[in-house]
């Protein structure tokens, strides 16, 4: 008897082992990050972009090991409706949900902001529980400026970094000479126009700069009537901060208007949609700043993780900041040797990163990270300043200038708290 059921006990143990390792595997801990941005409403494909990136970078992470000897990271994804309200209620689900970091920066500077505030409210109340914020594209310097915090961490150059390389370009771009500064009404577009006349200015002292409107954000359906009023400026060119459908529809009215201006933003080159409304407006020429764009000469490591991600996803690859997010945090995480929130938040200070756009480091007093900016123009392809054509136009992107985080480092007025 005890022969014949031999087998039956070795497969029952065998049953057993399976089945503690399946429960044990499933309790390997996770370090939970929850995303929070915008996935519905006007800027949908914003948010999704940047999820994207986000996630494929995570994957990336895990498929090498994860972080501390195997631990893996988890994305949690959230809306934030480009809402306060709704980002802190998001925030509230994320604790529940066991996050210790926040990714976000789709949701304008108010709302980034805003979520900071109660990031840091929650971690003063519930020592041992904190959580930090990576911030990839929110810039209004305030955030790193005289609202500074702890636990916010921005990975992208801000808004005085970004003017002053396009002030640095223009001050050699003399066909610029009446400017007109249109922006979304909320916190980043009123500091895109204050450093515009601010940096700009001291640039180019005789520029004219004949006007300035704000506009609510997300809710102009028509910019016919913000042409109209440009255009009787006399203004050849336009400083604005519009990102998304403000700056699509931007794109159309003047071009519906005939109306051949400059534009000078920040990010919008990065969005998608932006390049095929500038390619249908056939006028205007739209200048941005980023870290990196499409079609970019002598960038062998990021034309290679394009390749990866667009075979992976089956998407352009536009953000690698965006990449990078997650990346600066697993280094961090392995730099403190420990998931405590805390120890991470103190090993992301000063902490320097080979990315793929060259050596990035997190500036310790403002934990502003210093990477490099280019400035590059939407423009036709003629097959030598482009090459190559994007969203399938036969418009992509011309380098203009490029500078190092270090040349575009600012003075900080941040006062740091630490724990």
């Amino acid at each position: 008897m005890k022969l014949t059921h031999a087998p039956l006990a070795r497969i029952a143990l065998a049953s057993l082992f399976a089945i503690a390792g399946t429960a044990a595997q499933a309790q390997q801990p996770t370090y939970k990050i929850a995303y929070i941005d915008p996935l519905s409403g006007p800027f949908a494909n914003v948010g999704e972009l940047m999820l994207m990136h986000t996630q494929y970078a995570i994957e990336d992470i895990n498929a090498k090991g994860g972080v501390l000897g195997g631990m893996k990271l988890q994305l949690l994804q959230f809306d934030s409706k480009l809402s306060a309200q709704e980002s802190q209620s998001a925030l509230q689900a994320a604790i529940d949900q066991g996050a210790k970091a926040i990714v976000t920066g789709g949701s304008g500077s108010s709302v980034v902001t805003a979520l900071v505030l109660a990031v840091a409210r929650w971690n003063q109340r519930n020592p041992g529980k904190e959580l930090i914020v990576l911030n990839h594209s929110s810039i209004d310097p305030e955030m790193t400026g005289k609202g500074c915090s702890f636990w916010h961490f921005q990975t992208e150059a801000n808004t005085a970094m970004k003017m002053k390389a396009l002030a640095n370009y223009i001050k050699k771009t003399p066909d610029v000479k009446k400017v007109y500064l249109l922006n979304q009404d909320y916190a980043h577009g009123k500091q895109w126009a204050s450093y515009g006349r601010q940096l700009v200015g001291l640039a180019r002292p005789d520029i004219q700069f004949v006007g300035e409107t704000l506009h609510p954000i997300g809710r102009v359906k028509d910019f016919a009537p913000y042409i109209a009023n440009i255009k009787q400026s006399g203004a050849d060119s336009v400083i604005t901060g519009n990102w998304g459908q403000d700056m699509t529809l931007l794109q159309k009215a003047a071009g519906d208007a005939g109306y051949n201006l400059r534009y000078f933003n920040h990010s919008a080159g990065s969005v998608p949609g932006t390049v095929t409304a500038v390619s249908q407006a056939k006028t205007g020429q739209l200048t941005w700043v980023a870290e990196w764009h499409p079609g970019q000469a002598d960038t062998p490591k990021v034309d290679a993780l394009a390749k990866a991600y667009k075979a992976k996803t089956g998407k352009d690859f536009l953000a690698p900041r965006i990449d990078l997010t997650p990346r600066l945090l697993a280094a961090a995480i392995t730099k403190a040797g420990s998931a405590d929130t805390v120890k991470v938040a103190r090993a992301l200070e000063d902490l320097s990163f080979d990315s793929v756009v060259g050596p990035v480091r997190m500036r310790g007093e403002d934990h502003q990270l210093l990477l490099p900016q280019v400035v590059n123009t939407i423009a036709p392809v003629d097959g030598k300043a482009v090459k190559t054509g994007w969203e399938g136009t036969n418009y992509g992107f011309r380098t203009d200038a490029v500078y190092t985080g270090n040349e575009l480092a600012q003075g900080t007025d941040c006062k740091m708290v630490r724990p």
